[in-house]
């Protein structure tokens, strides 16, 4: 007999996925609209790791990575790139804050999401996924030889 938490688990990714998809989506999007002096700002974070060179280039990864990796995360497609990615991203703006001298205060929001999404690189996208259907339907598809 399957305990409920057992039972909803795929009920419960998803309601996971949107929720921090969404909020992905909505601090991204003025991040992707913000242009190449925007993306130099944010790109200059990456000078706390000794990278100095093509700010614009990192700062657009970096909102590509909210933005993209949140509707990755809503249909949970690309589903462990885009949540490494965003990890990553995560971590690096943690850094940025502990940099500016915010503290642990400043920094525990990124920390907090990083965990988040490093723990769903191992967990997956559950069931209702576009990862999961693509899948399933390369299984079910006949060889070809």
């Amino acid at each position: 007999m399957t305990s409920f938490f057992g039972k909803y688990r795929d009920v419960g990714l998803l309601v996971l996925r949107i929720g921090l998809g969404g909020m992905y989506i909505f601090h991204g999007a003025p991040k992707i609209s913000g242009g190449p002096e925007f993306w130099a700002k944010l790109g200059g974070a990456m000078g706390n790791l000794g990278i100095d060179f093509f700010p614009a280039f990192w700062g657009f990864i970096a909102a590509l990575s909210e933005f993209g990796g949140g509707l990755c995360l809503i249909f949970g497609f690309l589903f462990g790139p885009a949540t490494f990615l965003m990890a990553v991203t995560m971590a690096v703006a943690a850094l940025h804050h502990f940099s500016r001298g915010d503290g642990l205060s400043g920094a525990s929001h990124a920390i907090e999401n990083g965990i988040v999404l490093f723990s769903l690189i191992f967990i997956g996208p559950g069931r209702y996924s576009l990862d999961k259907k693509l899948s399933s339907k390369a299984a079910s598809a006949p060889d070809e030889k």
